[in-house]
């Protein structure tokens, strides 16, 4: 895997990938709602048409609509990252795993 890795540029490894979790919320909102007027407006013109490929050729327009809006991390989901904690040093001296010293604290 780290052969295929070292193959990819770095342009592309630079791209972003991540959202963060109010981008998620928000994506997720979107992608309903589009999907929910598509569907509507789609039963309507198919009902008018009386043709339900017109009403899964609409659904599907906003499926495709909608992924595109909201798979890609753009940077509107981007805007609030969380502030992860620093990395805790632990004492070189004391190298027993927590059931190392419960068990030592019983005895």
């Amino acid at each position: 895997m780290d052969f295929i890795i070292s193959l990819i540029p770095e342009s592309i490894k630079s791209i972003p990938v991540h959202m963060d979790f109010e981008g998620q919320k928000r994506a997720e909102k979107t992608f309903q709602i589009i999907i929910v007027l598509f569907g509507f407006v789609g039963f309507i013109w198919g009902y008018i048409c009386q043709q339900f490929s017109q009403t899964m050729y609409i659904l599907i327009a906003g499926f495709a609509l909608s992924c595109l809006l909201t798979l890609p991390p753009w940077p509107m989901y981007r805007k609030k990252p969380l502030q992860w904690q620093k990395h805790k040093v632990e004492s070189e001296t004391d190298t027993t795993t927590p059931s190392q010293q419960k068990s030592k604290k019983k005895k």
